[in-house]
């Protein structure tokens, strides 16, 4: 069995950094060219000087809440429904539009295995001939289609199962006898379970790719000792795959379509390799070009390469959400009305919201880091935090102690929330 998708999964480091990066100067010329919006996010940049990692950082990060804010004035002055990011509209080009929540409205060219999903398949064991039980939602959202097309691409073929209706999903199972399944692993569970209780034969089932929610290794134990190797990748609506597990189950390699950065998500720079920080990608995809889109996810590089004999770098898979969003005293907090805050201020440095106490009996104070503090920065600073997100908090003002390089804008330290 061949053991490898394709010739890049080998590649040099050197090898692969050259071809991503010609192929970004051309997106990125592309993307000024065809698009508004993007020709305003990359104003004064000439695609020639991003010959590399450094020259990359210096580019503006794009985030989801930007795109639904351009998305939204766009639609309100009867313009693009994709807010400029698009490089085509409704026609031979697009084959669909999903909607994410928001909505943020996402197209879908009509190229083969267009969020390139048949690299995830492959490393997880689908080959083509395989029937593929599909129990993801068809409906508005991408999901089901980011998979069927992967698997379409190596050759399987797929039952869209969708989601509910487990009597009708297991009996189908049974009948069809499919060898894989793509899902959540807590249906895959259910499943299983009730093929336990003796109410279907799902036997066939031997593989799986999941995802869309949390999949804990003991989980994972719970299904091989049940017939089931599952695997997961990491995927988002807008960008489709970004990395996946191989048979190794060490961490995830990255998609070699993606130029993937791990930044700090208040400064935005490259941390170094092992720290943990925001998942900033470029994704080479000339109709619905992503360059520097911040995904609001927390990973780490993992040192060395993938046991499987895959060279491109892994991840350590998702570690959370960057956006730190949290309630307290039955009101949200969200990073950009701290930002805001702080945006009044331009002379601090660091700073941190922690949190402490009870639900319902909270405690916040906002500490910062400032070297020269003016008289009344105090007040300033909670009166500032009071309108932005309504809440009281007390102020702390450090000087020049260190802090840690991976300190959390919101730092919630309530044993429940």
């Amino acid at each position: 069995m061949t053991s490898f998708f394709d010739a890049h999964e080998t590649e040099t480091p050197e090898e692969r950094e050259k071809r991503l990066f010609k192929a970004l100067r051309e997106l990125i010329g592309h993307a000024k060219a065809a698009s508004p919006r993007w020709a305003g996010v990359l104003e004064g940049i000439d695609p020639a000087d991003v010959t590399d990692r450094a020259a990359l950082a210096r580019l503006p990060v794009v985030r989801k809440a930007q795109l639904l804010q351009w998305q939204q004035e766009a639609r309100g002055q009867g313009g693009d429904a994709f807010g400029g990011f698009a490089t085509a509209h409704y026609g031979p080009v697009l084959a669909r539009v999903f909607a994410s929540p928001g909505p943020i409205y996402e197209p879908q060219g009509r190229s083969a295995d267009y969020w390139r999903m048949a690299r995830a398949l492959f490393a997880a064991g689908f080959r083509a001939g395989d029937l593929v039980h599909n129990a993801l939602n068809y409906h508005m959202t991408p999901g089901a289609f980011i998979m069927e097309g992967g698997a379409a691409e190596l050759g399987c073929t797929v039952f869209p199962a969708g989601v509910g209706q487990t009597e009708l999903q297991l009996q189908a199972i049974a009948d069809l006898r499919p060898s894989g399944y793509i899902g959540t692993p807590s249906h895959l569970r259910l499943l299983v379970e009730q093929a336990i209780a003796g109410r279907a034969d799902i036997a066939s089932l031997t593989k799986a790719m999941v995802g869309g929610e949390a999949f804990p290794a003991s989980l994972r134990e719970w299904l091989a000792a049940h017939g089931v190797d599952a695997y997961q990748c990491y995927a988002t609506a807008e960008s489709g795959l970004i990395a996946y597990e191989t048979r190794s189950r060490e961490g995830m390699v990255v998609d070699e379509q993606v130029i993937l950065e791990i930044v700090h998500p208040d400064t935005l720079q490259p941390v170094p390799d092992g720290e943990i920080g925001e998942v900033v990608v470029s994704v080479l995809n000339p109709v619905y070009p992503l360059i520097r889109f911040g995904t609001g996810d927390l990973s780490a590089i993992l040192p060395g390469r993938c046991p499987t004999g895959r060279t491109n770098v892994r991840i350590r898979g998702w570690l959370g959400r960057a956006d730190q969003a949290t309630k307290v005293r039955g009101l949200f907090i969200r990073p950009e009305q701290v930002r805001e805050a702080l945006a009044r201020f331009p002379e601090i440095e660091r700073a941190t919201l922690v949190i402490t106490g009870e639900i319902g009996k909270d405690h916040m104070v906002l500490k910062v880091q400032v070297r020269n503090p003016a008289e009344g920065l105090q007040g300033q600073l909670a009166s500032a935090m009071r309108e932005f997100t309504r809440l009281r908090c007390e102020v702390e003002i450090a000087g020049d102690e260190e802090w840690p390089a991976d300190v959390a804008l919101i730092d919630d330290r309530r044993t429940v929330h």
